[in-house]
């Protein structure tokens, strides 16, 4: 039987680190692992960013930024292929051309969260309506592309994000002595963590909503601290620094800055409670990652974080715009009990790597089926 050709073309995979290239790699390796004939384009990747942990160098290529080449090489390869999966809608005009070269290929596009929840030009809109399938990656996403996009709900597939296969999950639950030294903190004292890209053009994650209601959960636990993780743009550092400072609180947060892959495992287990209250999350991996680490965890309740925390059954969710209600969610979880190996083990039964893979085996064969 001759294999279904499968062409996945991205933005970036390996060459960044965020949630779109995280997607990018777990689905890379399913489509490896699901024995395709199989083909990652990647435009701003370059050969030598491949990790062949996830697919073979036969597999991948890296067209350095040439946009041109890509294009091209993109067109030639998908009107041959079964499907085409976009990992971003910045790619739809490739999709296009292979289209009406090839009506028979089947176009499906991955839809993640901001990207795709502002206006787009009505080319790129009629395209969505009339000859594509989606891949949502939350039912809020799903939710926003039906109402901003009129694009209907039969067309768009709910694929949740996965742990990464690599992913190191620990095998104890303990705070990790080298970072409590590294920061001079001890066991004991609760320890907020939030990981995520401080960006003065991304200001919705919600973390300075957090510095805000620390005052007076200090007044509660004095030797409350506060790790945020993640690398920062000057301006939002300078914000951030500025707001740190208004309110006291310079003993009591740390910036931890870019955190290697090695490390975060380690710092899911440092925090009592990893929190973020973003408000336009499209799913947020990292809730999962820490999930799988056993944090107890607070998310807003008004995004793409809903799936991710399955409708609070992995969390706690809150109003992420009412600091009144992160106080209170912070301090109801620290006075709580929770196991930490019952929130890892929920986590797996509906994240894992495996999970995915036989979600993505269901859906390209779906697809397959309705073409033939």
């Amino acid at each position: 039987m001759k294999k279904t050709r499968v062409l996945f073309l991205t933005l970036n995979t390996f060459s960044l680190t965020g949630g779109i290239e995280k997607v990018c790699c777990s689905l890379a390796k399913a489509l490896t692992d699901l024995h395709f004939s199989f083909n990652l384009y990647a435009m701003h990747d370059e050969d030598k960013n491949l990790d062949t942990r996830y697919l073979k160098s036969t597999e991948y290529k890296g067209f350095k930024h040439k946009k041109m080449s890509f294009g091209i090489s993109s067109i030639l390869k998908g009107i041959s292929a079964d499907v085409v999966i976009l990992s971003h809608v910045n790619l739809l005009i490739f999709a296009f051309i292979i289209k009406k070269l090839s009506p028979k290929t089947k176009i499906i596009v991955y839809a993640h969260g901001i990207e795709l929840w502002r206006e787009i030009p009505n080319w790129k809109k009629k395209f969505l309506q009339e000859s594509i399938e989606i891949w949502a990656v939350s039912k809020y996403t799903s939710n926003t592309l039906t109402t901003m996009h009129q694009i209907s709900s039969k067309k768009i597939k709910i694929v949740n994000n996965c742990l990464d296969p690599y992913f190191k999950l620990p095998d104890d639950f303990e705070k990790p002595t080298a970072l409590l030294s590294r920061y001079h903190l001890n066991a004991t004292q609760p320890i907020l963590f939030t990981l995520t890209r401080l960006s003065s053009q991304e200001t919705y994650k919600g973390y300075d909503r957090v510095l805000s209601s620390m005052p007076a959960l200090l007044k509660k636990f004095p030797n409350l601290h506060y790790v945020l993780a993640g690398k920062a743009d000057e301006k939002e550092n300078q914000r951030v620094l500025s707001l740190i400072s208004q309110l006291n609180l310079k003993n009591h947060v740390t910036l931890a800055g870019f955190i290697n892959n090695e490390e975060i495992t380690d710092y899911f287990k440092l925090g009592s409670i990893f929190i973020m209250p973003s408000t336009m999350e499209g799913f947020g991996i990292v809730f999962i990652e820490a999930a799988a680490c056993g944090a107890k965890i607070i998310a807003g309740n008004r995004d793409g974080s809903v799936d991710a925390l399955l409708n609070g059954k992995l969390g706690t969710l809150v109003n992420a715009e009412d600091m009144d209600a992160i106080a209170i969610a912070i301090e109801e979880n620290l006075n709580s009990n929770i196991n930490p190996k019952q929130i890892q083990d929920r986590c797996l039964a509906n994240f894992s790597y495996q999970q995915y893979l036989k979600k993505i085996k269901e859906l390209i064969l779906s697809t397959i089926n309705k073409a033939a």
